[in-house]
């Protein structure tokens, strides 16, 4: 994530050594993406909740759910597409477990524990107003955060937020979507095949062997076999989603910043705009059509929706701040240099855009029961928009870069580690 050569230090006259790292092309790259595709998502989402509650609702709804080659359409945007942004979030986050802020444990631990708090307060705040209920499932709806559009909202402010703040919420939202992903294969698995999950695992065996002794540097034999672990997994019970996840770390990774010759940088390339224009896109149409009814206002009020909103709403922000604070005050970890605690504030009210995840977790949660489907992603967009809003002004007024700050699109920590 970061560019060594742009690497400054600055000794400030202390035992630490003040380092300074740009941002890298790649991450630059992303964040473009994020934003162009955080409009394209929100035109989208309007367009299908217009569609869905005009007098072209009915066969609009129903087009999603005709059948395809054995599945819905709904089914495969949801279980073949998605399955493709998971390989993207996988290789989003294996570069940055090796060269990103999570290649470092001293960086790292902070998004890290920043994270769990974005993860066990919004799933507990559901849990009160559920436990015991139908509706307890969706406790792993407000978990998840959506990195795309959290960080489209984000890149809107360019270099009017410190870089360690974009770093913080990029590692923080992909911990969080990791999360999002453990919990779905847990807890959210359908009838298990364990013929077909072994068969699922063998094909992944095989890609570890390819990358590690056959040192198969070509995509396709991945992308191939990658296919058959999707089609195992899914006639497996488990979500086949997953397997675009395990794909992401069979394939070969360079440390190298930006190496062109490293499969997984050039797939991860080859991903942002296909996922950011087409993929979530297509996601956002073909699962935002929820119908607006006259007792809308009334399934706000629902435990179910009350949990999802305010989890996300309050749960994230709360979460991610009073873990974020406990781990710095323990000496656990420490904020970057260039950070404040009003930017880790904005970093959780952004962190409560749920969008995409948290609908792909509530079709997963209450699978058949539409009219819950239906409130429940009512009150993620709400959430969502909300958070968006919330964020982006926070940010704004109080987002501005520390004066103490010398460049804001570099990330400033201290190491003990650089001899002077």
């Amino acid at each position: 994530m970061m560019e060594g050569a742009a690497m400054r230090r600055h000794i400030d006259g202390r035992n630490p050594v003040r380092i300074e790292k740009r941002l890298s092309r790649s991450f630059r790259h992303f964040m473009e993406s994020g934003k162009a595709g955080g409009i394209v998502l929100i035109i989208c989402t309007l367009v299908s909740l217009a569609i869905a509650n005009s007098p072209w609702g009915a066969p609009y709804l129903h087009f999603w759910h005709l059948p395809l080659a054995g599945l819905s359409v709904e089914l495969w945007i949801n279980d073949a597409l998605m399955a493709v942004f998971f390989l993207l979030i996988g290789l989003e986050l294996k570069r940055e477990l090796y060269n990103g802020e999570l290649s470092d444990l001293r960086n790292a631990l902070l998004p890290i524990v920043a994270a769990m708090g974005g993860i066990i307060v919004p799933a507990l705040i559901h849990f009160l107003l559920n436990g015991g209920t139908p509706t307890q499932p969706g406790m792993g709806i407000p978990m998840a955060t959506d990195i795309a559009f959290a960080l489209g909202v984000l890149a809107l402010l360019g270099s009017k937020v410190p870089a360690s703040l974009k770093i913080f919420l990029t590692a923080l939202a992909v911990m969080d979507d990791l999360g999002a992903i453990i919990v779905i294969a847990l807890f959210y698995t359908a009838q298990l095949s364990v013929a077909y999950l072994m068969g699922a695992l063998a094909v992944f065996g095989l890609l570890l062997a390819m990358k590690r002794f056959g040192r198969v540097l070509a995509l396709w034999p991945y992308l191939v076999c990658g296919a058959l672990m999707w089609f195992l997994m899914l006639k497996s019970g488990v979500h086949a989603t997953i397997a675009g996840v395990l794909l992401a770390f069979a394939i070969p990774y360079s440390a190298l910043e930006d190496d062109e010759a490293s499969p997984s940088h050039r797939l991860e390339h080859m991903l942002h705009k296909p996922v950011a224009f087409g993929i979530l896109p297509i996601f956002a149409l073909a699962n935002t059509g929820i119908l607006i009814g006259a007792g809308w206002a009334q399934e706000l009020l629902s435990a179910n929706s009350l949990g999802i909103f305010l989890g996300l709403m309050a749960g994230k922000p709360v979460g991610i701040v009073l873990f974020s604070f406990a781990a710095v005050a323990a000496g656990v970890c420490r904020l970057p240099l260039d950070l404040a605690w009003r930017h880790v504030l904005g970093a959780g009210l952004l962190g409560g855009i749920g969008f995409t995840m948290s609908i792909f977790i509530t079709n997963l949660a209450f699978t058949g029961q539409a009219e819950v489907i239906n409130a429940s992603k009512m009150a993620i967009l709400l959430a969502s928009f909300s958070a968006g809003v919330i964020g982006f002004a926070w940010l704004k007024v109080a987002g501005k870069p520390l004066d103490s700050d010398p460049d804001p699109d570099t990330m400033d920590f201290e190491s003990y580690d650089v001899a002077k």
